[in-house]
């Protein structure tokens, strides 16, 4: 979403989907300066409304799929996507996969937040699951920090397959930001496709992933 865009979904819809869904954003003053990788659980489909309004009027994009939904729902998707500047993903497809990461590389390096949810899907049972190796390489090849978030409450208001509760339910609890330069720095002389880098990117995540658990605790 470029600057313009988002300043424009500050105003809206972003000030209506704070009123609908946002009961408190924790912790706003540990977002970076500059852009940063924002790294939450994933509930629900509401989540990715909320972070986009809590965000603004930031520069971002989401990593988002495009394996699910099609007709009506497909149609709004794309379009939702093509006003966000989404970076699209087939999750079917390890080529896809792979040319999405790069592609959030690149926006990364050029300035962009990146919204990204690790577990790779919506949580089927409410709990936090495990992190991908993803956003382990997004850190170490852009040196972003990650800046890990929990959502409470998205879950109760649509679970997969539910339809949609409109309630100021959704908590959001911003972490401090992360930095891994030591796992950079291991990783700058090794083949991308070693197990010993695939490592590094696995552990990034895991931490990342223990940050957030840390944060639902404080509910």
């Amino acid at each position: 979403m470029k600057k313009i865009v988002s300043t424009i979904s500050w105003l809206f819809p972003g000030q209506c989907i704070k009123r609908m869904f946002v009961q408190k954003v924790e912790n706003r003053r540990n977002f970076p300066k500059g852009n940063f990788i924002f790294a939450a659980n994933h509930l629900s489909h509401i989540d990715w409304l909320v972070d986009g309004a809590v965000l603004t009027p930031r520069k971002f994009t989401f990593i988002g799929q495009v394996d699910k939904m099609t007709g009506v729902k497909g149609i709004v998707r794309d379009l939702t996507y093509w006003w966000a500047g989404v970076v699209p993903v087939d999750r079917r497809d390890r080529q896809a996969k792979k040319k999405t990461l790069e592609t959030a590389i690149k926006m990364i390096k050029g300035g962009y937040c990146l919204i990204i949810y690790p577990e790779g899907t919506r949580s089927r049972d409410g709990q936090l699951h495990e992190f991908k190796p993803g956003l382990g390489k997004l850190h170490i090849e852009t040196g972003a920090p990650i800046v890990p978030a929990a959502h409470i409450g998205s879950y109760e208001l649509m679970p997969p397959g539910a339809k949609l509760k409109v309630k100021r339910a959704v908590r959001v609890i911003i972490g401090k930001p992360l930095d891994f330069a030591k796992e950079r720095e291991a990783a700058k002389d090794l083949d991308k496709s070693s197990p010993k880098y695939y490592e590094l990117c696995a552990a990034v995540s895991k931490k990342t992933e223990e940050a957030v658990r840390e944060l639902l605790k404080e509910c």
